[in-house]
């Protein structure tokens, strides 16, 4: 689809968002974002926009041309973002406090298109929100999935796409974009933009 044969770059060393964006079947490279992250927003979805672009900029400030995806993904209870737990009582706490309720886990999305001996830059920037339904959960079954060590590298303590899933009762929005990435959203972005021609 990509017909120029043009270069992306994947702003992220996540492994779940490489195995999303191949959905797109386009070639891509990865150069993970060297960056410190802060927001100056509190809306969950803002701060995602936020970081995805300062995680774009920092790979495309690197590059003369090409296309540049950066990526963020929060998880909101009530509003307050739940990030990637530090310890293993936090993550118990994190997942006894999302347990039998829903929570929303928001996307954003930075594009960024640079050419070849060109000042300008192409940038679009988006969030998209999936509201995420889980059933009660005991307290047995929240230290027997904390023990497996998952839950430590995943904002919110948990991954939809593992064990974790069989407490999932329910989403409304996009399954991916818990994974990490909208691809429906990007993918149409990525059209508009005339990134993906046929």
């Amino acid at each position: 689809m990509n017909t120029k044969n043009e270069r992306w770059i994947l702003a992220s060393g996540s492994p779940r968002r490489e195995k999303l964006l191949q959905m797109l079947e386009t070639p891509f490279e990865v150069i993970a974002a060297d960056v410190e992250e802060r927001a100056e927003s509190t809306e969950p979805a803002a701060v995602t926009e936020e970081l995805s672009r300062q995680k774009a900029e920092a790979v495309a400030d690197g590059i003369s041309e090409g296309i540049v995806i950066g990526a963020d993904t929060v998880v909101a209870l009530d509003d307050k973002i739940l990030g990637k737990p530090a310890s293993v009582e936090e993550a118990k706490d994190m997942l006894l406090s999302l347990q039998g309720r829903s929570h929303m886990v928001y996307t954003g999305v930075t594009i960024i298109k640079k050419e070849a001996g060109s000042s300008k830059q192409n940038v679009s920037t988006f969030s998209e929100g999936t509201r995420v339904y889980i059933a009660p959960v005991s307290m047995q079954e929240i230290e027997r999935y904390v023990a497996t060590g998952d839950p430590m590298d995943k904002a919110g303590a948990y991954g939809i796409q593992g064990v974790f899933g069989r407490h999932i009762k329910g989403i409304e929005g996009d399954y991916y974009n818990v994974e990490g990435l909208p691809v429906h959203r990007l993918y149409e972005e990525m059209k508009r933009m005339g990134n993906i021609k046929f």
